[in-house]
């Protein structure tokens, strides 16, 4: 740390960071500092996120910020810790995992008035590495960078990008790395599996502060009612039912949907071989370890039901001292998940087809435009913008008439559309805006992902990366600038494997 970068910091009236989870029982965390990297410099620093949390870091200057967001330099009020956690992976316990690359710096209040969680992702080992280095390649930090800010941009609950370091260190993957670090904001990185972790110790109090301070920080009206646990449960059953289905809207495969990526308070989290659909497959799997698809797109619902049942077990104790009665209660709440993600799954495939009404046949005239998706292996994302284009009039625009030229029944399947966009009470030109809002223009491609990373990595060259997160940054204006990004890829461009980050 430079004596800049040191006076800096020295200089601020409050504190960066405030304790959170740091004031939990020690046996909640492990006490770490960050590994300083040999000469960090910025890459990345998200302004418009620093401001919405209330970080005062105007006068910081790149050398400040590089320092800041590598570890090197800890602002005041930090008291860093990597936390405890267990986790369910591909269905098999793992007793302890905890956080092996990442330490947590503390939080902030935002302006809103929430608390969010600052984080380091590759800024050395921990307690909890397991025999590995801590760090993080170049790749990874920029394909978590892009992918969560986009899925902000699409209204989708997620952690955010705050910051991307780069190291000045070699990792050592399969071959040698550009390292680099990451910096995340989350409204908290409590997991299903932190909840796992101190069901499988048998420690009823642990629990139970546990689940006081997620009450406390995310679910006020829980502590409220007559069960404040099982009514903990019933609100994230609610808010995970209604994340996957906004995966789902926008063709999002998690690719890792163990219990120790999913937050309780209903982010998306972990970025590892994620990956947004191109053609529509039901059955798409992209992550490199998820060998049987347990993970694939369309199985998602169901996987979400799993882990929540998990989260359930970790509960029983609290729920009710008799075995019996909290498994009882336990099981009534996790069978509100399927017809809860139903509705929302239904509601949102409405909006992308332009209906703002309910009507009964609608499950039907979705499945079977999800039916020709598949059956033409036409794409997801730019099949429902071009539903935009022809919700405006009835000859629609040409390059959407070109697309469904490769589905020969689409024209039946339209005219069922039309006669059902007909009963709707809004004009066609409203209709197409509001369709134009929930169906976004571009996603963040693999091949496009690829191509940023690789000229990162290879040549040093962040302006593909740039130009790709500007893009993302406004996902469904689509203009005459986006025409690139929002280009399928042709088929020796296709990524049909993505891979961890560790």
């Amino acid at each position: 740390m430079t004596d800049a970068t040191d006076q800096v910091l020295a200089d601020r009236s409050q504190p960066l960071f405030g304790s959170g989870y740091s004031r939990m029982p020690e046996r909640f965390f492990a006490r770490v500092v960050p590994q300083p990297v040999a000469s960090p410099r910025l890459l990345a620093f998200n302004r418009p996120l620093a401001v919405e949390l209330g970080m005062d870091l105007e006068g910081a200057d790149e050398e400040t910020l590089g320092a800041l967001f590598a570890g090197n330099a800890l602002a005041p009020g930090c008291e860093s810790i990597a936390a405890a956690y267990a986790g369910h992976q591909f269905g098999h316990f793992v007793p302890q995992l905890g956080d092996g690359r990442a330490v947590l710096l503390g939080e902030v209040r935002d302006r809103a008035g929430q608390y969010r969680e600052i984080q380091l992702k590759g800024s050395g080992p921990t307690p909890f590495s397991r025999g590995g280095d801590g760090r993080a390649a170049l790749g990874p930090v920029l394909r978590e960078y892009l992918v969560s800010e986009a899925m902000h941009a699409f209204g989708i609950p997620t952690t955010r990008a705050l910051a991307a370091v780069a190291s000045g260190e070699i990792v050592i993957r399969d071959q040698p790395l550009p390292g680099a670090i990451l910096t995340r904001v989350a409204a908290s990185h409590v997991r299903v599996g932190t909840f796992e972790f101190f069901a499988a110790r048998g420690d009823v109090e642990g629990l139970g502060l546990l689940a006081e301070h997620v009450m406390g920080r995310h679910f006020a009206q829980a502590r409220e009612a007559t069960r404040p646990p099982l009514a903990l449960l019933q609100a994230v059953i609610d808010r995970q039912a209604m994340l996957v289905a906004r995966w789902m809207h926008v063709g999002f495969v998690h690719g890792v949907m163990n219990t120790d990526n999913t937050s309780v308070c209903g982010e998306t989290i972990d970025y590892g071989p994620c990956a947004f659909l191109d053609h529509y497959d039901p059955a798409a799997v992209f992550s490199s370890i998820d060998r049987l698809g347990r993970y694939a797109y369309a199985n998602q619902p169901q996987i979400m039901t799993w882990n929540l049942a998990r989260f359930a077990e970790s509960l029983l104790p609290l729920i009710d001292p008799r075995p019996e009665t909290a498994v009882e209660l336990a099981n009534e709440a996790l069978a509100d998940f399927t017809p809860r993600f139903e509705v929302c799954w239904l509601d949102g495939m409405r909006r992308k087809l332009g209906f703002s009404t309910d009507r009964q046949e609608d499950a039907l005239l979705v499945n079977d435009w999800l039916g020709l998706l598949h059956r033409y292996e036409l794409d997801f994302t730019l099949s429902f913008r071009a539903l935009c284009d022809l919700a405006d009039e009835a000859g629609g625009d040409a390059r959407a008439r070109a697309l469904f030229a490769r589905a020969p029944q689409f024209d039946r399947w339209a005219s069922t559309w039309r006669a059902r966009l007909a009963a709707e009470p809004t004009v066609a030109r409203q209709r197409a805006a509001a369709m134009r809002r929930v169906n976004p223009a571009l996603i963040p491609r693999n091949h496009q992902i690829e191509r940023a990373i690789e000229a990162a990595v290879s040549r040093d060259d962040l302006s593909v990366f740039t130009g790709l997160a500007i893009a993302l940054s406004r996902p469904f204006e689509g203009g005459a600038a986006d025409q690139e990004y929002m280009r399928p890829p042709l088929p020796q461009e296709r990524v049909l494997r993505t891979f961890c980050g560790t």
